[in-house]
């Protein structure tokens, strides 16, 4: 029974991150006069749908994932169906492409920020101080010198702001090797090497530094606000130096997860609470807005980057090229998903 709840979860937190970013293509595809055939949410054979004006709206098979179809991205069919050109995406101006491109991943931003001011509202925030609240006797931290009250300034170099930076810079840092660690303490700055002791935990070996975070919670309007402006920034901030990391090779492609590495987290944050479920749509709703805004081809950040492209050169790329360019990119990223997806079921059996 379990299982099955996790399952259904699962396939709703998805579906209304999909559904919010798919929609933010339909509206202003509708409102700039774009044809659009399709909306869909999941993937694969048509279970149910109706059609309403000229567009079909399908749920489809397989509960991940979904697309808006537009006039304009596949040629040959909108010559089949004589789509009027002034109704197909590429003869559109470039500030209304750029808009409906767009529109997608903002769509998940503005979903995340208003969750998260949800949570703060109605459970409350957190001051989100960088300041350990205990350091457990015998752990690596104890021995390296680390005491509770201690407030962490920077690791290895990082400049650490909030108790998110402390589990982002240590889980970058990696688990066999030795971090440095500055901390203010009583008005003077520290510095310690630690580096975290190799533990069996349920049975399964693990890594910790033994350092434990407890914040103050805040409640009110006002504090909600506070906590949903830090805590966006801090997603934001996670997401942008994870990438860095990726495309300098500091993180590797193994340490992603996919669908099946999602669905083991919705377990763990449904035992957590609502709240934690709620987080975790915030979370990745960020997560697809800001990687569907990588300048790369499939993505809407690759079709951002022809319109860019058109501007400088003056003219736009032929559709046929960018359509064929987005079709292999496409590829490319559902054999990457499927690289991912393994090594996510792998870490189920370890």
């Amino acid at each position: 029974m379990s299982t099955i709840i996790n399952i259904l979860l699962f396939v709703l937190i998805l579906g209304i991150i999909v559904f919010v970013h798919e929609f933010g293509h339909f509206i202003l595809a509708k409102l700039n006069g774009v044809y659009v055939y399709e909306f869909a949410l999941g993937m694969g054979p048509k279970i149910w749908g109706f059609k309403k004006g000229e567009t079909v709206y399908n749920l489809r098979a397989i509960p991940i994932g979904g697309f808006c179809q537009l006039a304009g991205e596949d040629l040959e069919t909108d010559d089949d169906k004589k789509i009027p050109k002034e109704k197909r995406l590429q003869n559109k101006k470039a500030w209304q492409r750029f808009l409906i491109m767009l529109f997608g991943p903002m769509n998940n931003f503005i979903l995340a920020v208003l969750l998260i001011f949800l949570i703060g509202l109605i459970w409350g925030g957190s001051t989100m101080n960088p300041v350990l609240h205990k350091v457990e006797k015998d752990s690596a931290a104890y021995e390296a010198g680390l005491r509770s009250k201690d407030k962490i300034i920077s690791i290895n170099k990082n400049k650490v702001e909030t108790s998110d930076d402390i589990s982002l810079y240590l889980a970058i840092a990696g688990e066999k090797k030795t971090s440095t660690i500055v901390v203010e303490r009583d008005n003077t700055k520290y510095t310690f090497k630690v580096k975290p002791k190799k533990i069996k935990e349920d049975g399964k070996e693990t890594y910790k530094y033994g350092i434990v975070m407890k914040q103050k919670k805040t409640k009110g309007i006002g504090n909600a606000f506070i906590y949903t402006f830090k805590k966006t920034k801090s997603i934001f901030k996670q997401m942008y130096i994870t990438l860095a990391y990726l495309f300098t090779g500091r993180i590797s492609l193994g340490q992603l997860s996919g669908p099946v590495g999602i669905y083991s987290i919705v377990g763990e944050q449904r035992s957590a609470g609502l709240a934690s479920l709620i987080y975790l749509t915030a979370f990745l709703s960020i997560n697809v807005g800001v990687i569907n805004l990588l300048p790369i081809p499939a993505f809407d950040g690759g079709h951002i980057l022809f319109i860019i492209i058109e501007k400088i050169k003056g003219s736009p790329v032929k559709p046929e090229l960018e359509n064929k360019i987005h079709s292999i990119f496409l590829i490319l990223l559902l054999l990457l998903m499927v690289f991912i997806t393994f090594n996510d079921i792998l870490r189920l059996f370890k």
